[in-house]
């Protein structure tokens, strides 16, 4: 396991992936230690992504593949699970290849304020039913 502490104090991916096919025959014989290196896998993916495409407002998602010397197939689908999971503000523009990217704005609280009025006015007339019921 301490060939993998390096790929990932450097966050690298190609480094990560040449270890773990160097090492393929030993970590493929236990499936806990198959699980956990999939899972380290994907938030290393995902962290050396958002770093990539932090800078960008506009970023052609080939560029990203190549920086992270990784398949175009594989950097789409990590970055549209990115976007869906909400850890990251953009859409993806597949007809050109581009990730458009959003900047980060403050939640608007109005829906949530919204839900509290009405909450608050359907206690109200819980109220006001049981009064007129009383004076019935």
């Amino acid at each position: 396991m301490r060939p993998l502490l390096m790929p990932v104090r450097k966050r690298d991916i190609s480094i990560f992936n040449k270890t773990i096919a160097e090492y393929d025959d030993e970590l493929k014989k236990d499936p806990v230690v198959q699980n956990h290196l999939k899972t380290l896998y994907d938030n290393l993916l995902e962290k050396n992504l958002v770093r990539i495409i932090e800078p960008y407002s506009r970023v052609q998602i080939a560029h990203v593949a190549d920086t992270i010397n990784l398949k175009y197939d594989i950097v789409e689908k990590k970055l549209s699970q990115i976007i869906l999971d909400k850890k990251f503000s953009g859409i993806l523009d597949q007809g050109s290849g581009v990730l458009i990217v959003y900047d980060g704005s403050e939640s608007d609280q109005t829906y949530t304020y919204a839900l509290d009025t009405i909450t608050h006015m359907g206690k109200v007339v819980d109220v006001l039913f049981k009064k007129a019921q009383k004076l019935s």
